[in-house]
């Protein structure tokens, strides 16, 4: 069974995702990052960009496409849906369907304070 964490009254989910891998990434751990195709294109940019001058590696895979042998070694990913051959044990996740965390050995459930 997997252990998940609800992190909920979040102002800023982007911002509080975006420090939040930014931690892990620190700590060692390799993440699969859930959400609508439009939140993590937009977590995507904040990575890019945030902090000013920095970088947090990652990869924003979308379904269909091949797996990249060299990204394989990128310890965050965001993705539109489950890729089985990734070995990551750990998920995020920012509004996904749960079916696509079966697998995860824990998982953090982000929720902001809007409706959706």
């Amino acid at each position: 069974m997997a252990s998940v964490v609800f992190i909920t009254g979040i102002p800023d989910v982007l911002a509080y995702a975006a420090r939040l891998l930014r931690k892990k990434l620190q700590a060692g751990d390799h993440l699969a990052v859930f959400g609508p195709a439009a939140l993590l294109n937009r977590l995507d940019q904040k990575l890019w960009e945030e902090p000013v001058g920095d970088f947090t590696p990652h990869l924003r895979h979308r379904p269909g496409a091949a797996v990249p042998a060299e990204g394989r070694r990128t310890r965050i990913w965001l993705l539109d849906a489950p890729e089985t051959s990734l070995p990551w044990t750990s998920a995020v996740n920012l509004g996904a369907e749960p079916e696509v965390l079966v697998g995860f050995e824990r998982v953090a459930e982000l929720v902001g304070l809007d409706t959706d």
